[in-house]
C-alpha cells in the first residue's frame, strides 16, 4: 500500500469555465467527500495526481491550503476520451483504522492443463473490505494444471491478513473454458452443401 502526499488548494469557482481555467494551469478539479461532511471542492497538481492514480487504490495524503491534512482514496476518475488527461476526480475521505470497501485486481500465475484451454476472468477485480491504510494492490492465485470446466471461487483466493470478501464467497472469479475447435474450410463447405440438399 503506497501513500502519496499532494498539496491541494480549495476552489471557490465552479462550472465548466472554472474547470477549464484550472486545467489550463495543469491542475485537476477534485471533490472530496465522506464522513457526513459537506463536499470540499479542491484543485490538485495534474501531473502528480496522474502519477498517483497509476497505483490501484492509492492512499492520498492531502495537505489542504497548508492548514489541514486529510487521507483519501480515489472513487471516480473522469478522463478526456481522446487525449487521456484527467478532467475530474472524486476522492473519498478515510481515517486511519477505518474499514473501506474497494476492488483489488486478481492476477494469475501458472499454466493451465495442456489442450488449448482458455482462462476467463469473470471478475477482473475482487470486491474486498480492508483497512484504509493497508489496502492491498492485488491478489495472486495459481491456475496451475486447471482443466476445462474448473473454476476458482472468491473463497478460494488467498487474501492478506485483515482483508475480507465484500462479495458472496461462492462467486465465480475465474473459470477454465475448453478451446473451441475451428472448422476447416472444407468442413464448412461440406456442411453448407448438406444443408442445401
Amino acid at each position: 500500500m503506497s501513500e502519496v502526499k499532494l498539496s491541494a488548494e480549495t476552489r471557490t469557482e465552479f462550472g465548466k469555465g472554472a474547470a477549464r481555467r484550472i486545467r489550463r494551469e495543469n491542475k485537476v478539479p477534485v471533490v472530496l467527500y465522506g464522513h457526513g461532511s459537506d463536499p470540499l471542492h479542491l484543485s490538485l497538481p495534474g501531473h502528480d495526481l496522474l502519477l498517483a492514480l497509476r497505483t490501484p487504490n492509492v492512499l492520498i495524503s492531502l495537505d489542504i491550503d497548508g492548514k489541514t491534512n486529510e487521507l483519501a482514496i480515489p472513487k471516480a476518475v473522469q478522463r478526456d476520451p481522446l487525449k487521456g488527461f484527467l478532467e475530474h476526480v472524486d476522492l473519498q475521505l478515510v481515517k486511519r483504522g477505518e474499514k473501506v470497501t474497494v476492488e483489488i485486481f486478481v492476477h494469475t500465475e501458472g499454466e493451465l492443463a495442456p489442450g488449448g484451454n482458455l482462462l476467463e476472468h469473470v471478475l477482473n477485480a475482487l470486491p474486498v473490505e480492508t483497512e484504509a491504510t493497508h489496502i492491498p494492490e492485488s491478489v495472486t492465485v495459481s491456475v496451475e494444471g486447471l482443466e476445462a470446466g474448473a473454476s476458482i471461487l472468491a473463497k478460494d483466493i488467498p487474501l492478506p491478513s485483515g482483508t475480507t470478501l465484500a462479495v458472496d464467497e461462492d462467486t465465480v472469479v475465474l473459470q477454465v473454458l475448453a478451446a473451441q475447435a475451428e472448422e476447416t474450410q472444407g468442413e464448412a463447405a461440406e456442411g453448407a452443401e448438406a444443408a442445401e440438399a
